[in-house]
This record gives structure tokens, sequence and C-alpha cells, in this order.
């Protein structure tokens, strides 16, 4: 699959457009905010109620980089990607838009979302704290709806880019799932601030982008699935780098280093270097309590080759995902 990236529509674009033009600095008075719930790489992220219905949103709040024209066009049109693929079940609901200024003038755009009570990244730790795993069923169940989700953005072309257990939402009592921060790495190219550890995490980027591949299209984000698939079971992070070599050099023990026999034109990538010699150990070394078919997928999103890696689709139908009641997801 090509690297995207479609391109909304223009009427997309209007709908998104003239309400934006219409909002007064005055933009958030329709919502009471209730606490800040947290700061990702684009800004803010406030639990609110909105007034007038006492609904409970999520509000991410972002300062938008400008051109002579105010909004720059492509975050016009990656955010009303993002309306139009909220559509999905499994993608966070964007409800509205709001536009407003701050008290240097700079324009702030608000994202109104649906609110999700929790994040795997959370949820993962609750087991941890207490010495406990995931129950198997819980991460069956989560890990379908995540790859169904992922289908559906890369059924439009769209490939998510940084996808870990902090943007991927959830309801814990009804075990629902929702993929967030969808195209913001596009609609905001200026990040609020700069990157930290916290924030922008390399553990669950493909050795691809880590070896400096000018190109890169959707099994970017089946290894980021692989990675969550393997904390959600062992409640630690398969690869747990502090660096981008760090990082490879935590694959590579696992799954060996790589050469151009299993990844041809691996050593013509930008950032290839002559590094450490490691033999593959069996991906069950890693997840000691995963069943035989669920280490069979983990293994096919873990390819070196890109295009080897199984597609989000064909991980719905593999074996692992038999016996959940696929209809009520």
């Amino acid at each position: 699959m090509a690297v995207r990236v479609v391109d909304a529509s223009e009427q997309l674009e209007k709908k998104i457009e003239a309400p934006m033009e219409r909002m007064a600095v005055r933009a958030m008075d329709a919502f009471e905010k209730l606490e800040k719930v947290g700061e990702g790489t684009y800004g803010k992220v406030y639990k609110a109620r909105e007034k007038a219905t006492g609904k409970i949103v999520a509000i991410k709040k972002t300062r938008l980089p400008e051109d002579d024209e105010g909004v720059p066009p492509t975050t016009l049109r990656e955010v009303s990607l993002l309306r139009m693929l909220s559509i999905d079940s499994h993608i966070v609901r964007l409800l509205e838009l709001k536009q407003g200024e701050n008290k240097e003038g700079q324009t702030i755009l608000y994202l109104v979302f649906e609110f999700m009570d929790t994040d795997l990244k959370k949820y993962i730790r609750s087991f941890r704290q207490n010495h406990e795993l995931v129950p198997p069923k819980a991460v069956k169940t989560l890990m379908y709806q995540l790859c169904k989700g992922v289908a559906f953005c890369h059924g439009h072309g769209v490939l998510h880019r940084d996808l870990k257990p902090h943007n991927v939402l959830m309801d814990r009592k009804t075990m629902m799932l929702k993929i967030a921060d969808l195209g913001l790495s596009r609609a905001f190219t200026v990040p609020v601030k700069k990157y930290t550890h916290e924030i922008l995490t390399l553990w669950y980027r493909a050795p691809e982008v880590l070896l400096g591949a000018k190109a890169y299209a959707a099994p970017v984000d089946i290894w980021s699935v692989g990675c969550i698939f393997a904390e959600l079971v062992t409640t630690q992070a398969l690869f747990a780098g502090d660096s981008e070599l760090q990082q490879l050099l935590h694959i590579f023990r696992l799954l060996g280093t790589p050469n151009e026999q299993v990844w041809p034109g691996v050593t013509k990538l930008a950032n290839w270097h002559e590094f450490p010699q490691w033999s593959p150990r069996s991906i069950s070394s890693a997840v000691p309590n995963l069943d035989a078919d669920g280490v069979d997928l983990l293994s096919k999103m873990l390819v070196y080759e890109p295009s080897k890696r199984i597609s989000a689709r064909k991980a719905m139908e593999h074996p692992y995902f038999n016996g959940l009641e696929k209809a009520s997801l």
C-alpha cells in the first residue's frame, strides 16, 4: 500500500472551515472544564461537561501553526479526514471543532471528542502494579478491536504512524476500544513542545523507521500493533529502548540481527551500521504465557521485511481470534 495519504474532499473541508470561521474568542463557553487528563505532543487534553446537555467529553486544545491565510489548509484536510474516519466504531469520535484565540492572539483549535474513561497504558499498568496478568479473553477482545480499527484506517489509505498504548482508548466497563490521535502528526506539523521520552516513545516504532527509511506504508502500524499485543500479554514493554540505537539493539536481540537474506535492502537504509550479530530467539520466550495461535499471530506482525508483515485485515481472520463473538465487537 502506498503511503497515502488520502486528501479529504473539498466538501468535507468546507464543512469544517465554515463553523470554524464563525467561532468567537470565547469558543469554550459552552463547556465546563472538569480536569486535565493528559498532555500529548500536540496539546493538552481536558475532561469537560457540555453545559447544555451535561454530556461528558474530552477536549484537545492545541495551538495551530499559521500561515498568511490563518489556519493552514493541511490542518483542515487532516481534521476533516479525522471526522470522516471517526464514523467507525473503533476510531474515537470527533464531535465538533471550535476555534478561538489565546491572550497572545494566537489561533487555538479545540477538538471535542467523545470521552473514554481510560487507555491501554493505564489499563496495563493497573495489572502490572497488582502483579497480575491481563485475562487472555480480554487480550483477545482488545486485540481484535485494535486490528479492526487499524484495518478500517488502512482500508481508507490512512496510516496512524504513532500507535502506542497511550493513544488506544477504552471503556473498562464495556471493553470497547477506540484509536485516538489519528492524523494529528500531519494536521499539526509543529509540536507544542519538544518531544520528551514520555510523549514520543520509541518502543512501538517499526525498524524501517528507526533505520531511516524514506518511504513507508501500512506495515509500520502493524509492527506497533504487535508490540502492543506483547505488552498486553506480559504487562511489560517488549522493546523498551531509550534511544534509537538502543531500540534497534533490543529488537535485534530477540529477532536476530537482520541481513540482506531476511530483509532485502536493509543494509542500504540511511541509518544502517555494522551492528552486533545476534541469532533469532523464539518469540514465545518473550511472551511465555501466550498460546500457540497467539505466538503465531505475533510472529507474523513482527517480521522484518515490511511487505511480509500480516495485514490488519488478515490478522482479523487469524485462528487466534476463533471463538470470539466478532459480530458484537
